[in-house]
């Protein structure tokens, strides 16, 4: 079954010259785990609003669950848990309330929301948060907030806009851990926009690949990957403002100061290494091609 059927959407903001989103077909099943990913300006919360019923498109459609999305108002609140990146709405509410309103607000009944909420408080490792109110708490256990209130009530599909930004490394694996079992156990489906393609490739399906407003690419990974699987990936860490001379033929994608990434046909990647100066660079990795580099390709090139 089809949860989503995007055809020909277009947004474009008042005063912008080029639109937000560009003619997007995007169809998603019941299911899936669906990766969407691009650089930031790219189009994709503006995608993702528009499929929650916050924005309105310029022209297109978007059905979900084979109906429009504007038939009945409580048509996308009482099918989709949306994680947006901020929520000021929940600043007055205690974790616990949060978690107990939005699942009685789903149907359930109070003593049925009542047992969601400490579920999900288990769930999420966050039963000492339970009475502290949203806007006391750091970056990261907002983001949990908002993750749990997404799942509050059992949503057949979950959006969910960089789930393990603000996150430490054990966060960021239990919410994968919780996303891959939420997806294995229930068979929901679970959409999601993120910057950390090497995190995404351990849960995702199926991915999304969007620049300046088009979507550029859409498939699963492994059908992806043949643009680039025959390509080596170098990562080069030297000291700031020591920059090592690598061929110039070889472009170049800056992950930040001091810490470069190339893509290398297999057939030079011998003679790539050989010319490294030593002296020049701290460490190198040479390894095969990533989702990391799939998206690069797409969403970096010209």
């Amino acid at each position: 079954m089809i949860v989503y059927d995007i055809q020909h959407l277009n947004k474009t903001y008042p005063g912008q010259p080029y639109p937000a989103n560009d003619e997007i077909s995007l169809q998603i099943r019941q299911g899936e785990i669906f990766g969407l990913l691009g650089d930031n300006g790219a189009g994709k919360s503006t995608l993702v609003k528009q499929m929650v019923n916050l924005l309105r498109p310029s022209s297109g459609t978007i059905r979900l669950l084979e109906r429009p999305l504007t038939h009945n108002p409580l048509h996308v609140p009482l099918n989709v848990g949306y994680m947006p990146q901020e929520s000021a709405a929940l600043n007055n509410l205690t974790f616990g309330e949060a978690l107990y309103f939005t699942a009685h607000l789903r149907g359930l009944s109070r003593t049925a929301a009542q047992q969601e909420r400490d579920r999900l408080l288990t769930l999420w490792q966050t039963e000492s948060l339970r009475d502290q109110y949203s806007s006391r708490l750091s970056g990261g256990q907002r983001r949990l907030l908002r993750l749990a209130v997404a799942m509050a009530g059992q949503p057949p599909i979950l959006i969910l806009d960089e789930p393990t930004n603000d996150l430490d490394p054990q966060r960021r694996k239990l919410v994968w851990d919780v996303l891959r079992e939420e997806n294995q156990q229930r068979g929901t489906t679970i959409i999601f926009i993120t910057h950390d393609a090497i995190e995404a490739e351990k849960v995702i399906q199926r991915v999304g690949i969007m620049r300046a407003g088009k979507l550029v690419a859409n498939g699963r990974p492994s059908e992806l990957k043949q643009a680039v699987d025959q390509k080596l990936r170098l990562e080069l860490f030297f000291a700031p403002g020591q920059e090592p001379d690598v061929p110039t033929h070889l472009p170049k994608h800056v992950v930040q100061t001091g810490h470069w990434l190339l893509l290398l046909d297999w057939d030079e990647g011998t003679a790539v290494l050989n010319q490294l100066n030593l002296d020049q660079i701290d460490d190198f990795r040479l390894y095969t091609a990533t989702l990391e580099d799939l998206y690069l390709h797409y969403a970096k090139r010209p």
